[in-house]
């Protein structure tokens, strides 16, 4: 580790943008998870044909929410030992769980197994990693937080897109094991050597040529701690926000494909608009990012639940393909708007002191939506034959966030935490 400051030999104004490039492709690692869908039907057959067990596509699905739960649940219990042991450790432990998650999933002789090995131990070893590069281009980027932490998450949204294209090509070569196989020793090898230069700033650091705006009257930024934040109703607001905005996106990249067929598109097609609809994940986040910056954390909030508002009514009152494709390039691109909104958000309003204990626990919101946004949707199918039901209620929660996020999505006053 360089000692002169420098990052890479260069000026830290510089070198730091190169570990965003690092947080980028760890992202794009660990958002292997939104490539899952590529796997539902060979391990089905896998299952069936080659070991003669009874499971359904449903069963194999599970691996998914399980693994997402995980991931929510590790993620704010890792922030306080991404200060202790530091970043480039903790990334390497998550690192390594996640393509051991991988590895074990290749030796299940049945789908309960998978559930563990997969599910648990690949969920938490992505929720260790994954709020490290964040952590970092936080505390690197107190000038440009909202661009700095969307193109780090970009990696996790787009990965769908290259990552599940790698995967059928891998299955239809290989097997579905072997490719679980391959997929995890490149995890465990790409992910330790990109730790490696992984750092924080030295304490006080701050862009050359950069001077902290001064805040308004009642609107200082909160440096408070995880126990500060809670008393704080910003705290609350920005939780509720988050978890709408996950809950209909995430609702939106489980039922993308059966929706498309439900409009009228082909089975094959709707699977490839799937991987476009990944592109609007992750170019979600740098997007996003950039207008939390220019116009704060609360009206890129309002902007996102306009348009999530737009694109459920036009898919309630007039779907059809074309609606289909721009509402669902929507819904997929507010999702990832929201991982770079509530993350910038959280180092916006409560500091950076305590930020990964911080954003680990506003993080929750994320694994509360991606349990019920699937959930809710499947009920809804149940309860009136198909996915089109689903867009009043999105509708309805939309205009909810809108109020929350008008009311209450403000800074804190420093007094008050």
């Amino acid at each position: 580790m360089p000692t002169d400051g420098t990052i890479f030999g260069m000026p830290p104004e510089r070198g730091r943008w190169v570990l965003v490039i690092l947080g980028m492709i760890i992202n794009l690692c660990l958002g292997s998870i939104y490539s899952w869908s590529v796997f539902v039907g060979p391990l089905t057959e896998y299952f069936t044909g080659t070991l003669g067990q009874a499971v359904t596509a449903n069963d194999v699905l599970m691996p998914f929410s399980v693994f997402l739960a995980f991931f929510a649940i590790a993620m704010p219990l890792t922030g306080k030992y991404i200060e202790s042991l530091g970043p480039r450790n903790v990334t390497i432990i998550g690192g390594v769980l996640t393509g051991l998650g991988w590895l074990l999933a290749s030796t299940v002789t049945s789908v309960q197994m998978l559930y563990l090995v997969y599910g648990v131990i690949g969920g938490v070893g992505v929720g260790i990693a994954y709020g490290v590069p964040v952590a970092v281009a936080a505390r690197w980027f107190p000038d440009r937080r909202g661009l700095a932490v969307g193109l780090t998450l970009l990696g996790f949204g787009f990965s769908a897109f290259l990552t599940a294209n790698i995967a059928g090509y891998l299955i239809a070569l290989y097997g579905v094991m072997d490719t679980f196989r391959i997929f995890g020793i490149a995890f465990v090898v790409l992910i330790l050597l990109l730790a490696l230069p992984i750092r924080f700033p030295a304490s006080g650091w701050k862009p050359s040529g950069w001077t902290p705006p001064v805040p308004k009257a009642g609107g200082e930024v909160c440096e408070c701690d995880r126990g500060a934040m809670l008393r704080t109703p910003t705290f609350y607001g920005l939780w509720a926000c988050f978890f709408i905005g996950c809950l209909a996106g995430l609702m939106a990249i489980s039922i993308a494909k059966p929706v498309g067929t439900e409009v009228g598109i082909e089975a094959g097609l709707a699977t490839v608009l799937v991987g476009f609809f990944a592109i609007f994940n992750g170019g979600g986040r740098p997007v996003f990012g950039s207008l939390t910056d220019r116009i704060t954390p609360r009206n890129t909030a309002l902007v996102s639940f306009v348009l999530i508002a737009l694109a459920s009514a036009a898919l309630w009152l007039v779907p059809g393909i074309p609606v289909y494709i721009v509402a669902f390039a929507i819904l997929w691109g507010c999702l990832g708007g929201w991982l770079a909104i509530a993350p910038t958000a959280t180092g916006s309003y409560f500091g950076t002191c305590d930020y990964p204990r911080c954003y680990g626990l506003v993080f929750l919101a994320y694994g509360a939506g991606a349990i019920a946004g699937p959930q809710l949707a499947g009920l809804i199918k149940t309860t009136t034959g198909n996915y089109m039901g689903v867009f009043p209620y999105v509708l309805a929660l939309s205009l909810i966030g809108l109020v929350i996020g008008w009311v209450l999505m403000k800074p804190p006053s420093a007094k008050r935490a």
